[in-house]
């Protein structure tokens, strides 16, 4: 195995403390020579007292690269892979830290990332690095404020929509730094991490006040695995926990009504009012009625709810729904088994036993399953307005 450069992907929202990190980072190296890769919004102050050092982050050898159109993410996928590859042909150093901007999604930079250094001769690129750790900085108190903890309810911020955003960078990670943990009181806190852990239930969650972190949890950790980053997030676990379940179903098609007491909770005894549920039901939704619903989305108490659902004035399509803070969204996410013909039904079945396992008489693999997971639902009350949606 080649030495390979390892990469560690920063993420988390503006004023979470992602700069006071890496200029801890930069302070503290532990032996490692770490290159820093910014975007360039004019939000990140590389400590000037560092820069001047002539230490690793020096302006003349071009290390701190910041990239010409402002935010890495958006830039093409080469282009982040060309400035890895430039740094790593210095031989300067043996550590990358990408730092993202507030407003990225982490996924397309993982994968980016992933892909390449795996299937580098494709890209016709020389292999010389591997993502190690996907490090998400949370600020507590903004999160104890976001998802009304406690006494911040009065003061409600009408922010832009960057639950949305926390919660995608919460999803997709490893490592979750929750930095400024003595800005709030201690049951502020566990209900902050109870929200986390429902959230992402399988990242270490490291606690912290200024960034002060060991480097050694950041840095070099192995713990990436693209993989099982993705399917980490907790309503991913939902979904699977939750797939054992209707096993019971089958036998059941003579009563339509069979599966109408069919919601069950999953999780801890729901300390401070954390839980989740699955809706799962297989009729289709009406349109329109879904559409009210959508509009009117319980999001006062609903923080991630996603899923799949299908229409009665479409039945070929399958939709994935999403909902994070105040962000509610559907789109196609291709066709039902159900919808091909025969002949490529029946092969597609073979080749899918888990779909056929769980094929319907009437409505073969079309279904509506969503995720909830938010704090004190009104689970009833969703089942019940949900429930006048479909199309019967």
């Amino acid at each position: 195995m080649k030495n390979l450069i390892p990469v560690t992907l920063l993420t988390g929202y503006l004023g979470s403390g992602k700069t006071t990190l890496v200029n801890h980072i930069l302070n503290n190296q532990k032996g490692f020579k770490v290159a820093v890769i910014v975007n360039d919004i004019g939000e990140v102050n590389i400590d000037a007292t560092l820069i001047q050092k002539g230490g690793v982050v020096n302006q003349t050898d071009d290390s701190l690269v910041p990239l010409s159109n402002g935010c890495i993410c958006c830039t093409l996928k080469v282009d982040l892979m060309k400035q890895i590859l430039e740094l790593a042909s210095t031989g300067k150093f043996d550590y990358i830290l990408i730092e993202a901007s507030g407003i990225c999604e982490p996924i397309p930079i993982a994968q980016t990332i992933t892909a390449i250094s795996e299937d580098a001769e494709g890209y016709g690129l020389p292999e010389v690095c591997r993502l190690d750790n996907v490090v998400t900085v949370v600020d507590a108190l903004r999160l104890a404020t976001e998802f009304g903890c406690g006494s911040y309810l009065e003061n409600e911020v009408e922010d832009e929509d960057i639950e949305n955003l926390i919660i995608q960078q919460i999803e997709f990670c490893n490592t979750i730094i929750l930095n400024k943990v003595d800005e709030i009181k201690k049951d502020e806190l566990e209900q902050v991490k109870s929200v986390i852990r429902k959230l992402q239930p399988k990242a270490e969650i490291i606690e912290t006040n200024y960034g002060k972190v060991d480097v050694e949890k950041i840095l070099n950790t192995k713990s990436f695995n693209l993989e099982e980053v993705a399917s980490s997030a907790g309503w991913v676990q939902e979904l699977e926990n939750d797939e054992g379940e209707h096993d019971d179903m089958h036998d059941h098609h003579h009563h339509e009504h069979h599966h109408h007491n069919h919601e069950h909770e999953h999780g801890e005894t729901e300390e401070y009012g954390i839980g989740s549920f699955v809706y799962y039901r297989r009729e289709p939704f009406n349109r329109n009625k879904f559409e009210e619903f959508a509009d009117n989305f319980p999001i006062k108490t609903v923080i991630r709810c996603k899923g799949i659902l299908w229409f009665s004035n479409e039945p070929s399509i399958g939709y994935v729904f999403e909902q994070a803070g105040k962000q509610v969204q559907a789109f196609e996410s291709g066709e039902w088994i159900a919808s091909a013909p025969k002949q490529e039904q029946i092969q597609l079945l073979r080749e899918n036993p888990e779909v056929e396992a769980d094929w319907d008489a009437k409505y073969g693999d079309r279904m509506i399953k969503l995720v909830f997971i938010g704090k004190n639902m009104n689970k009833q009350d969703i089942i019940k307005k949900l429930d006048k949606c479909l199309d019967k």
